[in-house]
């Protein structure tokens, strides 16, 4: 294949001239060209309202080395092999099949690639089944009646599950993880333009969906699932794990325990800090959503309020502010909604979520301000989530149980909102005014207030008075970090942290690609089981 960069092709182009301007750049009839596989999608928007796709492609043709020798373009080259590689299975046995704990990106992926290779991995999860889970889900949203292990933050497919499902990452990917987890997707029903495009996203429709055959996909290899089985303690012996207990009265014994928790599974991370694991607490982020309309932001992006073939428009802003702190927006939903993603009792959370087709008046993100060990109210590891407790409370009591929300024209006055302006609020579960200005200590909204006058000067109507805000947005990511060593396990042998929860991911795909590391860290020491029923 030849692997061709930068071709730039208006957004409403078709496959002939795609096919022309391939055979143009290769100085090849167009008859002559074979298949073709896009690499890369982005959108060039600085003349707009004229857009255009960037791509990077690989095309099939005769005597390859030959065209890319007679072209003399720095755009045209040999495609590379870039093709996930699996290690070989090590050689010491399982007396026990590996036990994965948490069904989010990184246990599902985790659990995927052992059962493909014959580990028969027993995933555990503390929530619901996908389709129960959504059902308790809008019951809480509906009535407000909350189930704290089946929520926004629990259940199958993690907390990715109630998001945009976002796909992009900036980790680095030598090893090609990102387009295996990518392959993975599409393979489980996801669409095939999020292998290529510069800001893949699923949606939460399609990957209720998708969650559901990667479980039955794990199954079909030999892995078993269960729901509703927590894992509430862990049985330690001479430094190595021997067992995991299950809804504290079922022990299954095992030698490889993932921890593949999530970011929100608190009572998880105290219980192994009395048992001995090492961890610390890390910086992380807090702030709250924002919400403005769609049209406005699509208009600033592509220069027109709609774009049928490019949908809702989103945007990425950061800022250092004058305190010291970093400002960004995390988590863009366009054409989303701002979700309430409690997961405790009179604590509550905000997150943002979209379906597939990014349709509602509303765009909404994140717009959060960095916090480091400083600010928790103790050094101990425990103390991130601490502070993330203090501040749900807060907004638990400043909402009266329901999502806090103000005006941003009445957050920098200090004062509590009366009414709404021409931004109608985009919400899943109910909501109701506030003074947002006494949920964050006071660093913290003169950076919010910072932020937001400035992306004014980038997005046109950013700072506009009847922008929405609602709080508290705390579950950016894991307020603690599992340690782990070059093996991928914790001082406790044969426990192995894995992904978001511990500290080593952020967001769905980085999570899923920690899962498949973690994956090649167990199957490069041990040989696959034989017998699933171990």
């Amino acid at each position: 294949m030849i692997r061709i960069t930068n071709i730039k092709l208006p957004i409403s182009h078709t496959e002939i001239e795609m096919h022309t301007k391939i055979a143009k750049l290769l100085r090849v009839p167009a008859s002559s060209i074979g298949n073709i596989s896009i690499r890369r999608r982005s959108v060039d928007a600085r003349n707009k309202p004229e857009l255009f796709y960037c791509y990077t492609i690989d095309v099939a043709v005769k005597k390859e080395k030959q065209v890319v020798a007679h072209c003399k373009n720095k755009q045209i080259s040999i495609a590379p092999d870039e093709n996930y590689q699996f290690p070989q299975s090590g050689k010491q046995l399982l007396t026990h099949r590996p036990v994965i704990i948490g069904s989010g990106p990184a246990g599902m992926f985790c659990a995927w690639m052992l059962a493909k290779h014959g580990y028969c991995p027993l995933l555990l999860e503390r929530g619901r089944e996908v389709d129960q889970r959504v059902q308790d889900v809008e019951c809480f949203w509906k009535i407000g009646k909350l189930n704290p292990q089946s929520n926004v933050q629990f259940g199958e497919g993690g907390a990715g599950t109630f998001s945009d499902g976002k796909l992009n990452t900036l980790v680095k990917d030598t090893s090609f993880r990102n387009k295996e987890v990518l392959d993975i997707f599409v393979k489980a029903g996801a669409e095939e333009k999020i292998r290529y495009d510069h800001k893949p996203h699923i949606g939460t429709d399609v990957l209720q969906k998708v969650v559901k055959n990667i479980r039955n996909q794990i199954i079909a290899w030999g892995g078993e699932v269960r729901f509703e089985s927590q894992v509430t303690d862990f049985k330690i012996k001479d430094g190595a794990v021997k067992a995991v207990i299950v809804n504290e009265t079922e022990e299954i014994p095992c030698e490889v325990a993932v921890l593949a928790i999530g970011h929100s599974a608190r009572d998880t991370f105290y219980r192994l800090n009395q048992i001995g694991v090492s961890m610390q607490c890390k910086a992380f982020a807090v702030g709250m959503r924002i919400e403005h309309p769609q049209k406005m932001i699509t208009k600033s992006q592509y220069g027109v309020e709609y774009s049928e073939e490019l949908g809702a428009a989103p945007y990425k802003l950061t800022k250092q502010t004058g305190n010291g702190r970093g400002i960004y927006s995390f988590c863009m939903c366009p054409g989303g909604y701002v979700v309430n993603a409690s997961s405790e009792e009179k604590r509550l959370a905000v997150n943002g979520m979209s379906n597939a087709a990014r349709d509602t008046d509303n765009a909404n993100a994140a717009l959060i301000v960095t916090v480091t060990p400083d600010d928790f109210p103790n050094q101990t590891p425990l103390g991130g989530i601490e502070f993330q407790r203090q501040l749900e409370e807060t907004a638990y009591k400043l909402g009266n149980g329901k999502i806090p929300v103000q005006l941003y024209v009445d957050f920098k006055k200090n004062r509590c909102s009366s009414e709404f302006g021409e931004v109608k609020p985009s919400m899943k579960g109910s909501y109701s005014m506030a003074n947002l200005r006494t949920l964050l200590p006071e660093p913290l909204n003169e950076s919010l207030i910072e932020g937001i006058e400035s992306f004014g000067q980038k997005i046109k109507g950013f700072n506009r008075p009847d922008a929405l805000l609602s709080g508290v947005e705390s579950r950016t990511s894991s307020p603690v970090r599992i340690s782990r060593n070059e093996v991928g396990q914790s001082n406790i042998r044969g426990l192995y942290p894995c992904g978001e929860g511990a500290g080593y991911a952020g967001g769905i795909t980085s999570a899923a690609m920690d899962g498949l590391k973690i994956a090649e860290k167990i199957a490069q020491i041990y040989a696959a089981i034989k017998n699933k029923n171990l």
